[in-house]
C-alpha cells in the first residue's frame, strides 16, 4: 500500500524569538510534529521556508502532498497571496487540510471558510478539557470521551466560521468558556478538520491524545481516491 504524503508547514518564527518556546520545540514545532507523528504508513515532510517567496509550497511540493497540516500565529499577513490561493486550489482538487490552533487566520482558511473565522481569547495558559462529542468518528478513535489539557490558550465563542459539517470536539476552559475546536468541513473534493489546542508556549503537542487525534485527522483528510480533475473540462457525448 501506497504512503500517504504529509506536508507540515509552519511559520517557525516563536521558536525562534521566544526561549520558552524554544524549550518545548528546540527543533520547531513542524519537526516536533514529524518526529512525534512517524509512522509505517505516513511520508512525512517540513515546509518552513518563511523567507522563500513560495514558503516551501512550491507547485511540486503541493502536487506530491495529500495532506496539509498548518500552524501559523504571527506571520499570518506576510504569507503570499498565491501561495494561498494555490492551498485553496489543491483542497478543491482533493487535498486534506488540517490547520492547527492559531491557522483560524490563515489565509488559506480564510479563503475556504469565506468568514472572518474571528474568535474571543485570552492567553492565560489555563486549564482546558477536549470533550469528544462525536465519539464514533473516525478522528476520535483511540482518544477518552474526554482529557484534560493543564495549559492552554483560551479559545472561545462566537468562533465566527460558517456551521461545520461535523462537530468533533467542544472544549471547555477554567476561565468559564467554552469553545467548538474540532470541527470539519468539506470543500470542493478536499477534507478539513480544523483543531484548536496548540498554544507555541503550552506543551499540547506533547499530549498523546492531541497528538493521536491529529494522526486521525491525517488518515481521514487523505482523499480515498485522488482524481486528475479538470475544471471547465469539455466533455464528448457519452454516447
Amino acid at each position: 500500500m501506497s504512503k500517504l504524503r504529509v506536508t507540515i508547514w509552519n511559520e517557525f518564527f516563536h521558536e525562534q524569538t521566544n526561549e520558552d518556546v524554544e524549550k518545548l520545540y528546540p527543533q520547531g514545532i513542524h519537526e516536533h510534529l514529524k518526529q512525534v507523528l512517524q509512522a509505517d504508513d505516513l511520508e512525512i515532510r517540513t515546509a518552513f521556508q518563511m523567507q522563500d517567496d513560495e514558503h516551501g509550497l512550491s507547485e511540486e511540493v503541493l502536487a506530491s502532498t495529500d495532506v496539509l497540516l498548518w500552524w501559523g500565529h504571527a506571520l499570518h499577513e506576510g504569507v503570499c497571496d498565491k501561495v494561498a490561493e494555490k492551498v485553496v486550489a489543491r483542497v478543491h482538487e482533493g487535498m486534506g487540510f488540517v490547520p492547527l490552533h492559531s491557522s483560524h487566520m490563515a489565509k488559506p482558511f480564510l479563503r475556504l471558510m469565506g468568514t472572518p473565522c474571528t474568535l474571543r481569547w485570552r492567553c492565560a495558559n489555563e486549564k482546558s478539557i477536549v470533550w469528544a462529542v462525536n465519539p464514533n468518528h473516525a478522528i476520535t478513535q483511540g482518544v477518552p470521551l474526554h482529557f484534560e489539557l493543564a495549559c492552554e490558550e483560551m479559545y472561545g465563542e462566537c468562533f465566527a466560521i460558517p456551521q461545520p459539517e461535523e462537530l468533533i470536539f467542544v472544549s471547555w476552559f477554567a476561565g468559564g468558556n467554552v469553545f467548538r475546536s474540532g470541527c470539519t468541513f468539506t470543500r470542493g473534493q478536499g477534507k478539513i478538520f480544523y483543531f484548536q489546542p496548540g498554544h507555541e508556549d503550552c506543551p499540547s503537542y506533547h499530549n498523546e491524545h492531541v497528538i493521536r487525534i491529529i494522526a486521525n485527522a491525517i488518515r481521514w483528510a487523505a482523499s480515498p481516491e485522488p482524481r486528475d480533475l479538470q475544471p471547465n473540462e469539455f466533455m464528448e457525448p457519452l454516447a
